[in-house]
């Protein structure tokens, strides 16, 4: 986590704090600078990394994502821009559902992947989270396919005034549901699925908009509320014993064992949604060219969907050793069994808190790309770190089963 740490700094002069700076300090957190902003790393008054990965997979943890880049986007023609930049069908999503998507450049790379979920307003609106280290060439992009959509009745706007917390773990909806107002007819998390985002009236009577998702695989919810309401929001979960603070240690490791992504690691400008292994974002109604105006890279990416012309795949793999190793890392090399031939490259590594090896103790996973012909589960390979070899195998994804509340 670290290494990955260290891909986001920014120099000391641009690095910005959340409104729960103050607060992370007085509960003694590690602070780093991370794509931009001091963030949490741990809380080692509180937790080890390890016991607050486990934290978060038996109880309720408590995320600041606040460095996170909110936007809205909305207008009569709307869904024109959306359609051009993501390969996903928004248009019949209905009031208050979104899903996950990526942002596409014309060659149908990578920008950023980003949850998009319809909301209220005229014409059709859309709120959008992205990543807080692709939060300038988002933004840009955006404002670039405006102009050149100059005319349109669109207008996207950067929300600066909330922050964002994500409440990630089994007992998530139990802790979260305490702080609820349960007056109001539409403020029952039992009615919040996976995906969609309401606004809910808190018992203090504050506003907060909820959406369940996250990014550990269990069930949980991220949380906009205003920057003012944010500390005492915070704290009232915290004052719960079932609710723990959790830094981007854990954090990382939660959704490398989820089977997610992480730009910069598994997601670049070269690569495509098919490449990554995101096949599923891309809609089956916006696989047929005279159905609806194609997406950047249309021709590239139903190419390598259809005639499986890519040449590398985004995999999961395990170390099958019985002997304690390292965990693969960053830009590792992934070898074929005999030593010399390199197939592939390590793209996030680390030891896995839940799962264990034949030695009965935790086990190293990481994701990385296989060249096309050795993508296979079950497959094995060597990967190489610090000169040494280790054994592999390809493993399907997520590492651990996920959570999420569907209904």
């Amino acid at each position: 986590m670290l290494r990955t740490i260290k891909r986001f700094q920014s120099s000391s002069a641009a690095i910005k704090q959340t409104a729960l700076f103050d607060l992370h300090q007085e509960l003694g957190a590690k602070m780093v600078p991370f794509a931009g902003y001091f963030m949490p790393l741990l809380y080692p008054n509180i937790q080890n990394h390890i016991e607050s990965h486990h934290w978060v997979r038996s109880k309720c943890g408590v995320f600041d994502v606040s460095h996170m880049l909110q936007s809205k986007i909305g207008g009569q023609d709307t869904l024109s821009l959306i359609n051009k930049v993501t390969p996903t069908d928004f248009k019949d999503i209905t009031m208050f559902n979104g899903s996950l998507s990526v942002l596409l450049n014309p060659e149908g790379g990578i920008i950023d992947d980003l949850i998009i979920i319809r909301e209220e307003g005229e014409g059709d609106c859309f709120h959008i989270v992205s990543n807080a280290a692709r939060s300038k060439e988002v933004t840009q992009f955006l404002q670039q396919e405006l102009q050149r959509l100059q005319g349109k009745d669109i207008k996207f706007n950067i929300i600066e005034d909330e922050s964002l917390l994500a409440l990630q773990g089994p007992l998530a909806a139990q802790s979260l549901n305490k702080l609820i107002d349960s007056d109001g007819s539409n403020n029952k998390l039992t009615d919040l699925f996976f995906g969609q985002r309401k606004q809910f009236k808190l018992k203090d009577g504050s506003l907060v908009n909820i959406m369940r998702g996250g990014y550990t695989g269990e069930d949980g919810f991220e949380i906009a509320v205003k920057n003012q309401d944010s500390l005492k929001f915070a704290q009232s979960l915290l004052s719960n014993p079932d609710v723990k603070p959790i830094g981007l240690a854990a954090r990382d490791s939660l959704r490398l064992e989820a089977g997610m992504c992480l730009y910069g690691n598994e997601l670049d400008m070269t690569t495509t949604p098919v490449e990554a292994n995101l096949n599923w974002l891309i809609s089956k109604t916006r696989r047929d060219p005279a159905a609806i105006e194609p997406f950047n890279g249309f021709s590239k990416i139903m190419d390598q969907l259809n005639n499986k012309t890519w040449t590398r795949r985004r995999v999961g793999f395990q170390y099958t050793g019985d002997k304690p190793a390292p965990a693969a890392r960053h830009n590792d090399k992934i070898f074929d069994m005999d030593q010399t031939t390199q197939i592939g490259i390590v793209t996030s590594g680390s030891i896995s808190p839940t799962l264990t090896g034949i030695t009965g103790k935790p086990v190293n996973i990481g994701q990385g790309y296989l060249k096309k012909g050795h993508t296979k589960s079950g497959n094995q390979y060597l990967v190489q770190v610090r000169k040494k070899f280790y054994p592999i195998e390809i493993k399907k994804m997520p590492f651990v089963p996920s959570h999420y509340y569907k209904g």
